[in-house]
């Protein structure tokens, strides 16, 4: 799972999995889910993510992790 943020279109893109997108669908104003052909859920992007909510602490709880990395530019 990848969280990234694109400042230059203020959206939070959620990558939950490392497979192609078939099909999208707006959930809500603003909130699109990717899905792939199986219409399992693949990612989900947030437009307008900082105006939604606090872009500045992230926590994990009890996440069977094996790596975290974290890039800041």
């Amino acid at each position: 799972m990848r969280l990234l943020y694109y400042p230059e279109t203020d959206s939070l893109y959620i990558d939950l999995r490392e497979e192609a997108s078939a099909d999208s669908v707006e959930v809500a104003p603003g909130i699109v889910v990717d899905l792939d052909a199986q219409g399992g859920i693949v990612g989900i992007d947030i437009d307008h993510a900082r105006q939604q909510f606090s872009l500045e602490r992230v926590e994990l709880h009890n996440l069977p992790l094996q790596a975290l990395v974290a890039q800041s530019e």
